[in-house]
């Protein structure tokens, strides 16, 4: 199993969240529900989590949950984020529930098949969101100041630390408090908190496709299928888990700084837009905070001067690619490449089962990174290969990403010559996906961890290839090539 969870260690006389494995799998009882270990869910009688959530009140819950969706899906049509997209009322509200039926999908599949797709995370991240704001009612002073606590002897130190780091730890209990706050409104229901996080989430996506939609403006139906309809990207970023507002982070940050671009006018609002992403980054995902910063700069640097935009990309991120290796001569707390392979000696170290595949063993050096590279790049780009399915999750995800390489092949043999508005753009997207692509490969050697980590870059690379494919191209030379067929079969 992952060891992307988090427990409750005992700090005064409440609790405090930190990651351990194997807690997850411990919470499970044999009915394959989960138990609630703490006392201050006691009171199941007047609780009104229990009111509605409580599996002799099926009624109650279902009418509580088609309540909501009906609120959100109405709620979703008057955001003006979402109605400024161009998309029409209807199509806004068939994304909405699509986004919420993938959600409950990955709710299902963590319930009762969460060991085997390695998702039991989703359902205990909920769990302790309830005892969370069970909290908040009994110590609202311990809610508010236990996410700021170090159960640690090194305190705040160790960040870029897989154990013992109060860092490594704050992404799970960020996300327990934002379950916690669903919470209030919710009563502990998982499927009502999909609703919610659906909604959220759905920021996203609709930024990419908002800013793909004006660089690439006459493609509009291809873009909306490449941005929404991804299996392993709706599947990912809908569940209760942190790829979804890991999206809405890099999204955000694109959105920005691509329209303060077009609008040639950084306002405060889209800086703050920035600076909003990247804190969603930082506290769910901080090395992705660190791949983003050259991005940015190379974005900046190439908006002024946009003729030497692929120029300066290449430059900007050959020199942190040096200053990744460099900067622990400057101080020994930035040795990056280090942290890399402590990264990938905890999952190493993990019981992965299946879907964890024996790999070359990283070691700190400039020759070692680039002896990996290679294995870096197929394990992040081509895998899981046939041979490594072993349940429908990774049947999915293999068909997935040889179907994606066929488009890629497509556009290379049916490429359109122009059609762009921003190149540079388009830049952004790719040298920003490919960086978190050798990340995930350096240090990561299990399928289902690698599928769902890429998750959130598929679309920044799948877009462009598909707008910039000339599919009546295709149609004609596939529909000629089989008029020649039958007329040599008549013949």
């Amino acid at each position: 199993m992952q060891n992307y969870g988090i427990h409750f260690r005992v700090v005064r006389p409440h609790f405090h969240l930190h990651s351990t494995s194997h807690f997850f799998a411990s919470l499970r009882l044999p009915t394959g529900r989960l138990a609630m270990t703490t006392s201050h869910i006691s009171r199941r009688g007047t609780d009104l989590k229990y009111l509605f959530c409580n599996a002799k009140q099926p009624f109650l819950a279902y009418l509580f949950f088609i309540g909501y969706l009906i609120v959100f899906a109405w709620l979703v049509t008057r955001t003006r984020f979402f109605t400024d997209s161009g998309l029409s009322r209807s199509q806004l509200s068939i994304l909405f529930l699509l986004k919420i039926l993938a959600g409950i999908f990955y709710g299902w599949m963590g319930r009762y098949y969460g060991n085997m797709a390695q998702m039991v995370d989703t359902w205990s991240y909920n769990q302790m969101g309830v005892v969370e704001y069970h909290l908040l009612g009994s110590n609202p002073h311990e809610y508010f100041t236990n996410i700021l606590t170090s159960p640690y002897d090194n305190g705040f130190g160790n960040f870029f630390g897989s154990s013992d780091s109060y860092w490594n730890d704050l992404k799970g209990n960020v996300f327990v408090k934002l379950l916690s706050l669903f919470n209030i409104f919710s009563f502990g229901h998982y499927y009502v908190n999909v609703i919610f996080y659906s909604y959220i989430t759905l920021f996203g996506p609709i930024a990419i496709f908002r800013v793909m939609k004006d660089i690439f403006p006459t493609t509009k139906l291809s873009l909306l299928l490449a941005a929404f309809f991804i299996p392993s990207f709706i599947y990912w970023t809908s569940g209760i888990h942190k790829e979804g507002l890991i999206f809405l982070g890099v999204s955000l940050i694109i959105y920005h700084l691509y329209f303060g671009w077009k609008e040639k006018k950084y306002t405060l609002t889209r800086w703050l837009g920035v600076l909003l992403g990247l804190f969603i980054l930082f506290v769910l995902r901080n090395f992705l905070m660190l791949l983003v910063i050259p991005a940015v700069l190379a974005w900046l640097l190439a908006c002024r001067w946009p003729r030497y935009g692929l120029a300066i990309f290449t430059g900007v991120y050959l020199f942190f690619g040096l200053s990744f290796f460099a900067a622990r001569s400057i101080d020994k707390r930035l040795d990056f490449p280090k942290a890399v392979v402590n990264k990938q000696q905890a999952f190493l170290r993990q019981q992965g089962g299946v879907s964890t595949i024996p790999i070359k063993e990283l070691e700190p050096t400039f020759n070692s990174f680039l002896k990996n590279t290679p294995q870096a790049i197929t394990l992040s780009l081509f895998r899981p290969y046939p041979a490594d399915v072993h349940h429908l999750l990774s049947l999915v995800a293999s068909a997935e990403i040889n179907l994606l390489l066929l488009l890629f092949l497509l556009f290379l043999l049916f490429r359109k010559k122009n059609g762009v508005i921003s190149k540079n753009a388009v830049y952004l997207c790719i040298f920003l996906s490919f960086s978190i692509l050798l990340a995930i490969g350096f240090s990561i050697n299990n399928l289902g961890a690698i599928v769902r980590y890429r998750s959130i870059v598929i679309p920044l690379l799948i877009i462009p290839v598909i707008a910039k494919t000339d599919w009546p191209r295709i149609i004609k030379f596939f529909s000629v090539k089989n008029k020649t067929g039958q007329q040599k079969i008549a013949a």
